[in-house]
C-alpha cells in the first residue's frame, strides 16, 4: 500500500497530546486547589492514583465490552476526549472539596482509557511498517501532553487556577475534534479477539513475555511517582535555601517534557540496537538516578536540574519501547487479552508506588523519598536479560 498521506501522523501526534493533558491537570493546580479547600499534602497521592485506578476501571470496562470493535476508534477517541475534558472541567464547576475532587479526577481516568490505547490502536491502523518508530512519536506526544499543565500554569502565573483547568479540558476536546476530522479509520484496522480474563494462567507461561512484561512493571513503578513527585522535589529544593527563586511549574514541565526526547530518540535508535536494548539501558540509566537522587537532589541547582532532566528523558523514553516488546513477545492468539492485564497490573503498580512515597513523606526527608523507587527498574532490568540474550543472539545470526 502506498504511505500514509502527510497530515495523518502530526493529526494523531497533535490529537494525543492535547487528550493526554487530561492527565496531570489536577496536578499543576494542586497548590491553588489545596489553599481553597485546606487539603492535607496526602492529597497529591490520593488525587494521582484516583486517575491511575479510573484509568484501570475504563481499560477492563473497554475491554470486556469489545468497544473499540463495536464503534470506529476515531469516533471513541472523540467520545472519550469530550466527556474526558467535561469531567476533568468539573473540578471548577461542580467539585467543592478533597472527595469531590477525587470523584472527577477518577471520571477522567476513566476516559483517559479511551484517549491513550485507541490513539495507538488509531496509529497501527495506519502504520503497520515502521510502527516502533510512529509509537516513540505518539507517546513523545503522550509526555509532552501530561506536562502541559504544568506549562500552562508557568506561562499563566497570574491566571486563576480555573483558567488553567478550562484551557486543558478545552484543549483535549479540539483534539478529540482533529482526529475525528483529519484521521480516517486507517486499511490495517483489525478487530481484537474477546477479552479473556482466564488469559492470566497462559500468558506469564511465555518466558519472553514475562520478561518483557515485568521489565514494564519496574518501569511502571519509577515513572508516574517520579512525574508526581516532581514538583514536591523542585518546592524542596526551593525550601533549603539552596536557590533563592525557581519557576516550579515550568521545571516540573520541562523535566516531565524531556521525556519527548527518551521516546522520539529511543525510537530512532531501535533500527540499529533493537527494542530491549534501548529500553534495558534507559530502564538502567533512571534507575541509576533512582539510587543516585539523594546525591544530587542535595548538590547545586545547576547539578540539581540537569539531573532531573536526564531522569526525565530516561523515565519515560523506554515506555515505546516496552509498549513494542509486549505487542511482539505476547501469546499471538491472546494479544489484546495479554496487553490489557498487563497495562492494568502496570497502572495498579504505579498507586502502590505513589501511595508508598505519599506515605513515606512523613517520615523520611524528600530527598531519600526516591530511593523507594530503586527497587522497580531493578526488578525489570532482571527480568530482561532474555530478552537481551534474544537480541544479540539474533544480530550475530545476521
Amino acid at each position: 500500500m502506498a504511505r500514509p498521506p502527510g497530515r495523518i501522523l502530526p493529526a494523531i501526534i497533535f490529537a494525543s497530546f492535547t487528550g493526554t493533558s487530561l492527565w496531570f491537570a489536577g496536578n499543576a493546580v494542586l497548590p491553588d486547589l489545596s489553599r481553597l479547600w485546606s487539603l492535607s499534602p496526602d492529597a497529591l497521592g490520593y488525587m494521582t492514583s484516583s486517575v491511575q485506578l479510573g484509568f484501570i476501571a475504563g481499560t477492563l470496562v473497554f475491554a470486556v465490552l469489545a468497544i473499540s470493535d463495536m464503534f470506529s476508534p476515531r469516533k471513541i477517541f472523540l467520545a472519550c476526549a469530550i466527556v474526558g475534558a467535561f469531567f476533568n472541567a468539573g473540578i471548577y464547576f461542580f467539585a467543592d472539596g478533597f472527595a469531590s475532587l477525587m470523584v472527577f479526577r477518577f471520571l477522567t481516568g476513566f476516559f483517559l482509557a479511551g484517549i491513550y490505547p485507541i490513539g495507538m490502536k488509531i496509529a497501527a491502523g495506519w502504520y503497520q511498517q515502521n510502527l516502533g518508530k510512529a509509537l516513540g512519536y505518539l507517546l513523545a506526544a503522550l509526555v509532552a501532553g501530561t506536562a502541559f499543565p504544568h506549562l500552562l500554569k508557568a506561562v499563566g502565573h497570574s491566571l486563576p487556577w480555573e483558567s488553567v483547568i478550562l484551557a486543558v479540558s478545552g484543549t483535549a476536546a479540539f483534539g478529540g475534534l482533529a482526529m475525528f476530522l483529519l484521521v480516517p479509520d486507517g486499511p490495517y484496522i483489525t478487530k481484537g479477539a474477546k477479552f479473556d480474563p482466564a488469559a492470566m494462567k497462559v500468558i506469564f507461561q511465555s518466558k519472553k513475555f514475562r520478561a518483557s512484561a515485568f521489565g514494564y512493571f519496574g518501569h511502571m513503578w519509577e515513572l508516574y511517582t517520579f512525574w508526581a513527585f516532581v514538583p514536591v522535589i523542585l518546592a524542596a529544593h526551593v525550601g533549603s535555601g539552596t536557590v533563592v527563586r525557581l519557576d516550579i511549574s515550568l521545571w516540573a514541565f520541562l523535566v516531565i517534557g524531556a521525556g519527548v526526547i527518551g521516546c522520539a530518540g529511543g525510537g530512532l535508535l531501535t533500527g540499529r540496537f533493537g527494542s530491549a536494548r534501548v529500553a534495558f539501558v534507559q530502564l538502567a540509566i533512571s534507575g541509576a538516578c533512582c539510587a543516585l537522587s539523594p546525591f544530587f537532589l542535595a548538590s547545586a541547582t545547576p547539578v540539581f536540574l540537569i539531573f532531573l532532566l536526564v531522569w526525565g528523558i530516561t523515565v519515560a523514553g523506554d515506555s515505546p519501547q516496552f509498549s513494542t516488546l509486549n505487542a511482539q513477545n505476547a501469546p499471538k492468539e491472546l494479544v489484546g487479552s495479554a496487553l490489557t492485564i498487563v497495562n492494568c497490573i502496570g497502572f495498579s503498580v504505579t498507586i502502590v508506588s505513589i501511595q508508598l512515597l505519599t506515605y513515606a513523606a512523613h517520615y523520611i526527608d524528600s530527598r531519600w523519598l526516591f530511593l523507594l523507587l530503586t527497587a522497580g527498574p531493578a526488578v525489570g532490568l532482571y527480568a530482561m536479560r532474555s530478552l537481551l540474550r534474544g537480541e544479540s543472539l539474533r544480530a550475530s545470526r545476521a
